[in-house]
């Protein structure tokens, strides 16, 4: 029996992969404004529509429409990649996210514990705006030591867009708005550290700095490792001899300890922005060999195709060709090698200023707020001072879970 399947709005016509061939209607079915135009393409942004009767036929649609399929059906890709989202949407508007100002110190809150928000108070009455108790200061009888403690008689409503301490926002635009706060006093979502500044806002703060370094530190790796390894696979012969051997050298020195060589090297009267860039080159500079072997060994693959020859033929030059024809074939290998990169270079950087040789205060990024847990004992009296740490093993997981995806979904044909 010849089997058929129907497009909604045109004719019915055979199955392309065969007469025998069962037709899964979830898979091969159109949207009805591409079913009558023939060419039954449709931008990748246009599966992102659930309307009842939106179709996509897998047979002729796009390699990017096949790799966003593919890459939804990776749950935990498809949720890492708003968690991604949401990290660097928040970097850049942390001064509206933080609920204080991650510099301010306040001695009658030292070491204070995180102020959970309530909906039932002590005598057992519900409310439903969120509060927080106020806090009153002492000392421990036994140690000495100042200790927070919340007061019952102090409620502090939890609002929407209050008014907090002033800030400018990249710089620019001065404000004081808040997203989430109490309109007297602090609230401190976290607990405070030594100096009683607020840990949560300086974390908020820190995700701007150890997100954009990830950031910054791949796009760098990524211009070399494409330049070297593009160079070393397109010409092979001595040039990717040379190049070749600098990997190998480069690859075969310890990270960490070459990282903190190159560190120390850095003056430490820098401007914490000069120390910003230096610390983003130390740790590119080694980041790219890996991505370079990845791209010499797909030059190596595509520089005797046709196309390849055919861009000669016509006058191209060597940079035009590796740049315009050759990258493109391979570029979403490329973007998940990128993905795959960047939680390596975060944690690097989480390294190098836990151990005091990255970026030093008052900076503030995710491994400076680690050195405050450095002693085991003030770890033991205050545990909310690791706290940066769930947001760093939250963000790499996430970039990994991300790069993951993106790497099966590069190749949409495989199974």
């Amino acid at each position: 029996m010849k089997q058929q399947f129907e497009v909604k709005g045109g004719p019915r016509t055979p199955s392309p992969a065969g007469p025998d061939t069962e037709i899964d209607p979830k898979k091969m079915l159109r949207d009805e404004s591409d079913a009558g135009t023939g060419t039954g393409r449709r931008p990748w942004w246009a599966i992102l529509s659930r309307r009842k009767n939106t179709h996509i036929d897998v047979y002729t649609a796009s390699q990017w429409t096949l790799m966003w399929i593919r890459f939804k059906k990776h749950r935990l890709a498809y949720i890492s990649l708003f968690i991604v989202i949401f990290v660097y949407l928040g970097s850049a508007f942390v001064e509206v996210i933080a609920p204080n100002d991650p510099r301010r110190s306040n001695r009658n809150y030292l070491f204070a514990p995180p102020q959970r928000p309530r909906f039932v108070d002590s005598e057992g009455q519900f409310s439903l705006r969120p509060f927080v108790y106020g806090a009153t200061q002492a000392r421990d009888p036994e140690t000495f030591r100042p200790i927070v403690t919340d007061d019952p008689t102090v409620k502090k409503p939890l609002r929407l867009f209050v008014s907090g301490a002033p800030y400018r926002l990249w710089g620019l635009f001065e404000g004081t708005t808040r997203i989430l706060g109490v309109a007297e006093g602090e609230w401190f979502p976290l607990g405070t550290d030594r100096l009683g500044r607020c840990i949560f806002s300086r974390i908020v703060h820190g995700t701007r700095i150890s997100a954009s370094i990830g950031l910054i530190g791949v796009l760098m790796s990524f211009l070399l490792g494409l330049l070297f390894g593009g160079l070393s696979g397109y010409f092979g012969g001595v040039t990717d001899t040379i190049i070749q051997r600098i990997i190998e050298f480069l690859s075969s020195i310890p990270q960490i300890p070459l990282w903190m060589a190159l560190s120390a090297s850095l003056p430490a009267n820098l401007s914490p922005i000069a120390i910003y860039f230096g610390i983003t080159v130390i740790i590119s500079l080694i980041g790219w060999t890996g991505l370079a072997r990845v791209v010499r060994g797909r030059f190596l693959s595509l520089r005797h195709e046709d196309f390849v020859l055919a861009a000669e033929l016509s006058g191209s030059g060597k940079l035009r060709i590796i740049f315009r024809h050759m990258v493109p074939s391979f570029l979403s290998h490329i973007i998940a090698s990128i993905s795959l990169a960047i939680p390596g270079m975060i944690l690097a950087e989480t390294a190098l200023s836990f151990l005091g040789l990255g970026l030093r205060p008052p900076i503030v990024s995710w491994g400076v707020l680690l050195q405050e847990a450095q002693s085991l004992q003030t770890v033991a009296f205050a545990p909310w001072l690791l706290t940066p740490v769930l947001f760093i093993v939250v963000t790499v997981l996430a970039f990994n879970f991300l790069g993951d995806g993106l790497r099966d979904a590069a190749d949409p044909y495989s199974r």
